[in-house]
Formats: C-alpha cells, sequence, structure tokens
C-alpha cells in the first residue's frame, strides 16, 4: 500500500481530503444543526419536567383533601351520637364557624386544615342521614389565577 492509499483511507474514516489535504472536523453548518437538534430536545425536556410539576402539585392537593374528610368522618366516629343526629351536617360553606362545642371545634378545626393545606377558598360540606355519610371538599387548584379550575373530593363512609 502506497503513502497516497493510506492517506485516502484515513481520509475516508476520519475526515475529508481536499486537494490533497487531510480536513478534519465537523462544519458550522453541522454544529449548527446539532445544537437546532439539541435546543429542540431541551425544550422538550422542560415541557416535560412542567407537566410533571403540575401534575404532582394536583396529586398532592388531591391526596391532602381526602385526608381531611378522613379526619372529619374520625372526629364524628368519635362523637358518634352527635353526627348521627345531624349535628355535624352543614351546607358547602367557606366560612370557618365560631362559637363553643365539640361540634363547632370539630368543624372549625376541620376547615381551618382545609385551607391551610389546600388554599384559603377550600371549603366543604358534611351530610350525614343515620349512619350514612357524605363529606364534599372543593377547592381551587389555579394556583393563584382565577381560572375556575375547581376540584373537589367526594367521600361517603358509614359511622
Amino acid at each position: 500500500m502506497t503513502q497516497r492509499d493510506k492517506q485516502d483511507a484515513l481520509a475516508n474514516t476520519c475526515g475529508r481530503h481536499h486537494a490533497g489535504v487531510l480536513v478534519r472536523g465537523a462544519t458550522l453548518v453541522e454544529v449548527l444543526v446539532a445544537l437546532l437538534i439539541m435546543g429542540i430536545g431541551m425544550l422538550g425536556i422542560a415541557s416535560l419536567q412542567a407537566t410533571s410539576l403540575r401534575n404532582s402539585q394536583m396529586s398532592l392537593q388531591r391526596s391532602q383533601a381526602v385526608i381531611a374528610a378522613y379526619n372529619m368522618m374520625d372526629a364524628m366516629r368519635a362523637n358518634r351520637a352527635m353526627a348521627m343526629d345531624g349535628r355535624y351536617n352543614m351546607d358547602h360553606t367557606c366560612v370557618v364557624p365560631v362559637g363553643d362545642g365539640l361540634v363547632t371545634s370539630d368543624r372549625r378545626i376541620w376547615l381551618q386544615s382545609m385551607q391551610v393545606a389546600l388554599g384559603p377558598e377550600a371549603c366543604g360540606s358534611i351530610d350525614c342521614e343515620g349512619i350514612n355519610c357524605t363529606i364534599t371538599i372543593v377547592w381551587s387548584s389555579s394556583q393563584g389565577a382565577n381560572d375556575g379550575n375547581a376540584q373537589s373530593v367526594t367521600t361517603r363512609s358509614q359511622l
């Protein structure tokens, strides 16, 4: 194999051969195309990350609402006679009740804890008929924007 054949073989594997000179590396156009492809890929990854974060926040809020509903159900089970009598019942409200007594205290603590966990617009309702109770919690997951993106959790259970 001659020296020229060796140079041609090397040029075919490692670079370009132009006017007897071996040229290695990438052209500016190739670099720009690679950067464009990488940029589009990075934008896609950023979009996926933002969507994942938003879905994670919504999942956290839903879990907190379920926990709040179970907490109230446990409070009503601890005071079963009053719950079966309908004293825990309340229409859909966001206003924290004031007053004395165990039932009012339980409802106040429940609404306050919901509003801390889910935001000040969190509201709830309780409806017990005998031993069958339904607790509904409604909140806005809009993260401060007033776009009407209301979420709700309804829990039905027996005392």
